[in-house]
């Protein structure tokens, strides 16, 4: 059964919310499936809203909806887990669908239509006094995406990094080097208290993540 919370971010943007939908479901790649829960992301004011990573239930995400205007249903990346719903809350609640062009070959295996439009490094989308920033971090797929908030002081990982590490790097469209200068170059560097809102699992800090990155360069994964 899907759940529902309201996060609290370390900066408050007066109407600006954080709602984590968290969904169960599967995900599949190089011939094997595995059951996993997803965090979906809903950022939004009063009137308009964010979703990031439509994931397996689309009832759930609509309920944090809640009728608002879909400014950019954002795909941190390719994976049919993060994927999966886009077409039927597309349907629902109309709203363009946006991903990194480097992960369309993902997205194909899931997904019959193209993208309404392209993420690209640099990006920024408005909610409220938010703003939403794109950061390309490839490493766990080509075109894997991460969003910055200054304004809030969270950054949604997708699955770049986590709680622990580094997002997978095992299967195919994924490498290991790319992922660590992700994570380097663009994520370490944010404010020690930027929030990592994660593509799966519990939630962490830049500042508890950046001293672990030797660790992680040495064991590899």
């Amino acid at each position: 059964m899907s759940t529902s919370e309201t996060i609290e971010t370390p900066y408050a943007v007066p109407g600006v919310t954080v709602q984590r939908v968290v969904t169960s479901g599967t995900f599949s790649l190089d011939g094997g499936t595995w059951d996993v829960d997803n965090n979906v992301w809903v950022i939004g004011d009063a009137g308009s809203c964010v979703v990031i990573d439509a994931a397996h239930d689309a009832a759930a995400i609509l309920e944090a909806i809640d009728g608002r205007t879909v400014t950019a249903y954002i795909c941190t990346h390719g994976h049919d887990d993060h994927i999966n719903q886009v077409t039927a809350l597309k349907e629902a609640m109309p709203g363009p669908a946006l991903l990194h062009p480097e992960d369309l070959p993902l997205w194909d295996m899931t997904i019959p239509w193209r993208p309404d439009g392209e993420l690209a490094d640099g990006d920024r989308f408005t909610i409220g006094g938010a703003t939403l920033v794109i950061l390309h971090t490839p490493g766990h797929a080509p075109g894997a995406c991460s969003v910055y908030s200054p304004e809030l002081g969270v950054v949604f990982s997708g699955d770049t990094l986590f709680n622990g590490g580094p997002g997978a790097t095992g299967r195919s469209f994924s490498d290991f080097p790319t992922i660590i200068e992700s994570i380097r170059a663009k994520l370490l560097g944010l404010p020690p208290e930027t929030l990592v809102l994660t593509g799966h699992g519990d939630s962490t800090t830049i500042g508890a993540e950046a001293p672990q990155l030797a660790e992680w360069m040495a064991r590899g994964h």
